[in-house]
């Protein structure tokens, strides 16, 4: 006998590449001119060179660490830099950089995925329930919840899963059931849409939610990791399967 899946109740969304897009390479750019900036204000005295390889260095421990499923945040960043730079930096200086950090990722240049807010109106409309379960990078949780706020969509979501706050990364079961909880709902029930094959698919899939991928921004062709049964390159086909 074939078994019947309950109906649609929720839906879950990837942040990157699904919801919302930018250029991580143009924000670490952002960064390095910004501490630059505070070195000369400062008077810091350190290399415009020595300053982009301390960056470099955290935004590849946040790569690692994300690969691995080890947590690396913002502050973790800022602390490692801190460390590396302690022979330089004077009272008030980790500040400084912390600040400018935080204020250059909240000043970048976030655009919604295309017809992103129609379908998140349609779908509240109807009345799915509806989360986010993000690999947060070194912009935290709190400033992504600003960029959606300011685009006019926070107040569809019902329920948020980011890594910062959960305490791991997709694949980890634990950040899929964080939002099924969240939300209220069984795994069988859920539907969750992202566009990376190793992070949202198998991990939707391994929590026991359907999977549905996301290739209108970025098309992952990671052959290492099965595919999800359904790959879309536009978020209004998700109103047809759910």
């Amino acid at each position: 006998m074939t078994r019947t899946r309950p109906p649609l109740a929720a839906v879950t969304f990837d942040f990157w590449n699904t919801l919302c897009r930018a250029d991580p390479a143009a924000m670490l750019e952002r960064r390095k001119r910004a501490w630059r900036d505070v070195a000369i204000a400062r008077s810091i005295s350190v290399e415009p060179e020595v300053l982009d390889g301390v960056l470099d260095v955290v935004s590849d421990m946040h790569n690692h660490g994300w690969t691995n499923n080890v947590q690396f945040t913002a502050y973790d960043a800022l602390d490692h830099a801190a460390e590396l730079l302690a022979s330089v930096l004077g009272a008030g200086d980790r500040d400084a950089l912390e600040t400018a950090w935080m204020h250059t990722s909240s000043r970048t240049d976030i655009e919604l995925t295309p017809h992103c807010a129609e379908v998140l109106r349609s779908l509240q409309q109807r009345g799915t329930r509806m989360g986010i379960v993000c690999d947060v990078g070194l912009t935290p949780s709190t400033i992504l919840r600003d960029f959606l706020a300011g685009h006019g969509v926070l107040d569809v979501f019902d329920h948020w899963s980011f890594s910062d706050e959960v305490g791991v990364y997709k694949p980890h079961v634990a950040i899929f059931e964080h939002a099924l909880a969240g939300l209220g709902v069984n795994a069988d029930e859920a539907l969750h849409i992202g566009d990376i094959r190793r992070t949202d698919i198998a991990g939707a899939r391994a929590a026991g939610m359907r999977a549905v991928r996301y290739s209108g921004v970025s098309d992952d062709d990671d052959a290492t990791t099965e595919d999800a049964p359904v790959v879309i390159d536009d978020l209004r086909l998700l109103l047809t399967l759910t």
